[in-house]
């Protein structure tokens, strides 16, 4: 165990190593470096960094322990999230960031679809701002939460500590946000998709080779529809529920602002095409392996693999491939990288979340001349301010991490998701048929989650269990009803189509 802690322990003293240095940098910096790097991202760190924000620990814990257990009917969550990175990298990745900056050089989410539109009602910013802070709350919580669980897994009497270890974890976690930026934020997001990379790759090789030379530990049962795509064995509606609800989760790409400033952030079209390549390729090769690993913890583990601590199925390799004298420390930085994958997605939650409320509420609304070092500070408040509340939801709310997660990821996809893409690629659509889109998203989210997916302490949904993942049904009408309000309302100005039609030519590097 001391190996492991000592691992830990080196680990966390880097991340917030790497947020010093960048706050030393970043002396003298505007919000535009503290929120977007000052658009000056290369195409490797900003494809890293948009993957291990978007794989959080679900990634290593909750994907690979639904397939030990459930089999590969689970893995339409892959797909659909694979499809969903594709199609984001090659058609709103480029198109988002030359409209990001021909629209007045916008640097978050909500200020390129109110430039875009040349409004100036606070209307969309406000809207936004809402979603932002109860999605990307429920979604840090999410990370406190796993980290809790890797200590739980591996340390004795660990749970006695479990409240003092997620309130370390949260610290360190805006330590190093608040201090470095978006720059700290990218650099220890490219050093811990490495460190996920590795891990994802390296244990289920290990693995197979420990099943050829001494067979399973535990006895292996394995269900007749295992194998099989179709979780029933045959397309009834329980299996078309499940792939609808696996493809649904690829629609979150379009819709989740942690991730499309990413794009934003690159520096030149030649390195948006070397992100392109490498985001899909890292994003394959993560997907792939974290199959691989619920396989073959499947057939090592046996039925030591139960819905208790399904998700603890790779912590569980890791312990009984290499958790003994030396190769300890081999396995502190393998676990270390559930860690990564927790801090890798919450900082860029936090920092997205903060640029929300200090760029698009407090710049436009409280104080319109506030100065450049004022809206950083606002910004590293805000930060603080929002993983408190995280925190909170972590101690005494739900401690399922896809539950959390699932929910965040529903309500940024059907919210913002119909609007970044109408916005991109629909001349017509217009400013109203923008707002409608963000809340009927939202609303129809959160409502289809209550009615018929909600399941926490003992509470069922109001009326029953569709199986139906509430993103699906969120985003198709956000997109029927952003579409509908713009057709029926009055068309963008000439500027605004202007604005559209010069967004085809390539923007200088």
């Amino acid at each position: 165990m001391i190996y492991k802690l000592i691992v830990f322990g080196l680990y966390l003293a880097f991340v917030l190593g790497v947020g010093i240095y960048f706050f030393v940098k970043s002396k003298d910096k505007n919000e535009k470096d503290f929120f977007l790097g000052g658009r000056n991202m290369n195409g490797l760190i900003a494809a890293f960094s948009a993957g291990a924000s978007d794989m959080s620990a679900w990634v290593l814990m909750g994907l690979p322990g639904a397939i030990a257990l459930y089999g590969l009917s689970s893995a339409w969550i892959s797909i659909g999230l694979l499809i969903g990175t594709i199609l984001a990298w090659i058609f709103v990745a480029p198109r988002l960031r030359r409209f990001a900056i021909r629209a007045n050089d916008s640097i978050t989410i909500p200020q390129f679809l109110t430039n875009r539109f040349m409004a100036k009602s606070p209307t969309l910013r406000i809207a936004s701002a809402i979603v932002f802070l109860v999605g990307y709350c429920l979604y840090s919580a999410s990370s406190i939460v796993a980290c809790g669980d890797v200590f739980i897994a591996i340390l004795p009497h660990a749970s006695d500590y479990k409240v003092l270890v997620e309130i370390v974890a949260a610290v360190v976690i805006v330590a190093y946000t608040l201090l470095g930026g978006f720059s700290a934020v990218c650099w220890t997001d490219f050093f811990q998709g490495l460190l996920m990379l590795g891990a994802l790759m390296i244990i289920p090789i290990i693995t197979s080779i420990a099943i050829g030379v001494n067979g399973s530990i535990d006895t292996v049962v394995t269900g007749e529809n295992y194998y099989n795509l179709l979780s029933s064995g045959k397309f009834d509606w329980e299996s078309v529920a499940q792939i609808l609800t696996g493809l649904g989760w690829g629609l979150g790409y379009f819709g989740m602002p942690h991730i499309l400033v990413r794009y934003m952030s690159i520096k030149s079209e030649k390195e948006m095409k070397k992100s392109q390549r490498i985001g899909i390729v890292w994003f394959i090769i993560i997907l792939s392996f974290a199959t691989y690993v619920g396989l073959v913890a499947h057939e090592y583990l046996g039925v030591m693999i139960n819905s208790n601590n399904k998700n603890s199925a790779f912590i569980m390799l890791v312990d009984n491939l290499l958790g003994y004298g030396a190769l300890a420390l081999l396995a502190g930085v393998f676990l270390s990288a559930i860690i990564a994958a927790s801090m890798s997605t919450a900082d860029s939650q936090l920092l997205a979340a903060s640029s929300a409320f200090s760029s698009d509420i407090y710049k436009t609304t409280v104080r319109k001349n506030a100065s450049d070092k004022e809206m950083l500070w606002v910004g590293r408040i805000a930060v603080a301010v929002i993983l408190v509340i995280a925190l909170l939801i972590a101690l005494f709310g739900p401690n399922d991490i896809m539950q959390l997660v699932s929910a965040a990821w529903s309500i940024f996809g059907a919210a913002f998701g119909p609007a970044v893409l109408l916005a991109l690629f629909w001349r017509r659509f217009n400013y109203k048929g923008a707002v409608s889109a963000i809340v009927t998203g939202f609303v129809v989210s959160i409502l289809w989650l209550v009615l018929f997916n909600f399941e926490y302490y003992g509470f069922t949904s109001v009326v029953f269990n569709t199986q139906l993942y509430e993103i699906v049904p969120g985003f198709i009408v956000g997109m029927l009803v952003g579409v509908l309000v713009s057709v029926l309302t009055k068309a963008p100005s000439e500027e605004v189509t202007a604005l559209y039609d010069s967004v085809g030519k390539t923007v200088e590097d």
